[in-house]
């Protein structure tokens, strides 16, 4: 069997959504650490992987192959176990509007705007931006709100059995999850609350649990989708 490695960051969302379909599915791998974020740059080997220097990047036996949302189409369909997509056309049409609705408006709010203002600033003795926690919250409630809408109807969808919009989802709602103001806002929506409590105690979550997770907050920061929030403190995925 080909040595499967993912290259990327244990702190990054979008890396441990990778991960999280690797553990699903039952793939032995290697995570590779790379640092994009140096302060000299990105390496330049990474360059060769991906050519917008961002993570994830998986190397499926000399196969590389970035961009999250096909790794993890790739990974439920090239290795045995259980499916992480459902069957049905419309269904799943339905998984994927999820994780395309959280790429799009609810990555950056949940993560940047709420859980970085509020747990960063603090850590190293600086002030989070209201301004922007309390947009950010905003635009994360309308998330929550079309994402209860739109999912929990379905056992592919933030039901019983684990789908790939679970995995995209719960990174990004359990560092909101670590903010005050998040854990707030998340006990507006029980259906949503339960899921995410339900699916901290699942074994592929516990086994790619990171620094920040497991210490109940974090210092993080900067950005592979925006170059201009790159800092110390850096996610830099996607």
């Amino acid at each position: 069997m080909n040595e499967v490695r993912l290259f990327g960051l244990e702190r990054s969302v979008y890396t441990r959504i990778a991960r999280l379909a690797l553990e699903e599915k039952g793939v032995p791998y290697v995570l590779e650490e790379v640092e994009i974020f140096d302060p000299d740059g990105v390496p330049a080997v990474h360059w060769l992987r991906h050519p917008f220097g961002r993570i994830p990047v998986l190397d499926d036996g000399g196969f590389e192959l970035y961009e999250t949302s096909a790794i993890t189409r790739y990974v439920d369909e090239a290795f045995t176990g259980p499916s992480l997509q459902p069957g049905d056309i419309h269904v799943r049409a339905r998984m994927n509007q999820i994780i395309g609705m959280l790429d799009a408006y609810a990555y950056r709010p949940m993560v940047w705007g709420v859980f970085v203002q509020r747990c960063c600033p603090p850590s190293t003795g600086g002030v989070a931006a209201e301004d922007a926690v309390a947009d950010s919250l905003l635009t994360a409630n309308t998330c929550l709100l079309a994402l209860d809408r739109l999912a929990g109807f379905d056992p592919f969808l933030l039901g019983e059995k684990i789908s790939l919009a679970d995995l995209h989802a719960f990174p990004m709602l359990r560092y909101l999850s670590l903010a005050a103001e998040g854990r707030d806002l998340l006990a507006g929506y029980p259906r949503i609350q339960a899921w995410l409590e339900r699916l901290c105690r699942h074994p592929s979550v516990l086994r790619t649990r990171g620094r920040y997770e497991l210490a109940g907050q974090s210092a993080v920061a900067g950005s592979e989708d925006d170059p201009g929030t790159r800092g110390s403190f850096a996610l830099g995925e996607k």
